[in-house]
């Protein structure tokens, strides 16, 4: 019997993910353990792991393409195996969420069709059987308010209909047509790039707004006299193994700090406080794509040299986008 291959959470945060690319496709044959995409996150770049053999019979998510946790993804089954009556339960189960522009589904497909992936004609991408073109009200306002010929767009909504969200990656392709001319000079031309945001960034800003608007915000400031500090460092990587940074330190003086006063190693859930008896210090790393918080866990219980190993080891799979979800969760404290 065909299996379904769904959006898994890959984060405790994640709420949905982009198919950063596609390892298979339509007809290839799959093992179980095979990688079958790669799969952006809030958090990092993770794979898209094959739990079922078979071959793969639809693929209904492009490239690039955002999908909501559970959406649909692909369909693993018995090669030429009818999944007609398959999609067309996928269609009737997504389609109230066609309804809203804040939703995409991630199968559009009719009863006929069929098991390989369907491709777009060459014109009117986004039309009917009947000529006409598929757009949502909010997008036609939009194409018609900014010039646009909605016959030449591609749709990315149900059955190739155009949203809102067709209309404002054309920012993507497009540069001014104003020109100027200065003390006689060849005209001069506006332009600019707009760059999809990840879905990293998507998370930062999220939660810089959540955590601005849920929670009291006051700041401690006071100033430290580092000089001894310095020269200790310089003595401790004349020896150490590996050589130890001030980030390293500050982590195991914050380890030491929280537990000398352990009402600071708390969380607000709402209804209750959780009281932390461990403690795991989360680090900011700023990466190309945003920025992550690795954890280091037990770090009181750490020596500098095994902190800064440790720290060293994430930040090289921050930077190679090889961070696993244990690597980010359960901080109960964060230095950035």
């Amino acid at each position: 019997m065909a299996e379904v291959i769904r959006m898994p959470k890959m984060s405790d945060t994640m709420v949905e993910g982009v198919i950063a690319a596609w390892l298979k496709k339509v007809g290839d044959t799959v093992k179980s353990g095979d990688i079958l995409a790669e799969v952006e996150t809030d958090k990092a770049t993770m794979e898209l792991e094959a739990y079922e053999s078979g071959t793969v019979l639809y693929v209904g998510v492009q490239e690039k393409q955002a999908v909501p946790i559970n959406g649909v993804l692909a369909i693993i089954g018995k090669p030429n195996e009818d999944i007609s009556a398959l999609l067309t339960e996928i269609q009737q189960n997504t389609a109230p969420q066609a309804a809203s522009e804040n939703v995409t589904p991630a199968v559009s497909a009719s009863p006929t069709t069929p098991i390989l992936q369907p491709e777009l004609p060459q014109s009117n991408l986004n039309a009917n059987n009947t000529g006409r073109t598929l757009v949502s009200p909010l997008a036609k306002k939009m194409a018609q308010a900014q010039g646009h010929d909605i016959t030449t767009i591609q749709g990315t909504g149900e059955n190739g209909r155009i949203i809102k969200r067709d209309i404002e990656n054309l920012a993507n392709r497009q540069t001014a047509s104003s020109s100027w001319s200065i003390n006689g000079s060849s005209n001069l031309q506006e332009a600019w790039e707009t760059i999809p945001v990840s879905q990293m960034r998507k998370t930062i800003a999220r939660r810089l707004i959540e955590s601005k608007s849920a929670a009291p915000h006051f700041y401690l400031t006071i100033s430290v006299n580092m000089d001894t500090l310095v020269a200790a460092r310089a003595n401790l990587n004349q020896y150490a193994s590996v050589k130890i940074t001030f980030n390293d330190i500050i982590i195991k003086a914050v380890a030491i700090a929280i537990k000398q006063h352990p009402q600071v190693n708390a969380a607000w859930l709402g209804d209750t406080i959780r009281y932390n008896k461990h403690i795991h210090i989360g680090v900011a790393m700023a990466v190309e794509a945003g920025l992550l918080v690795p954890v280091v866990k037990f770090a009181d219980h750490q020596s500098l040299s095994q902190i800064a190993t440790e720290v060293k080891t994430l930040t090289q799979r921050a930077h190679n986008n090889q961070l696993q979800p244990s690597d980010w969760e359960g901080s109960t404290f964060t230095i950035s």
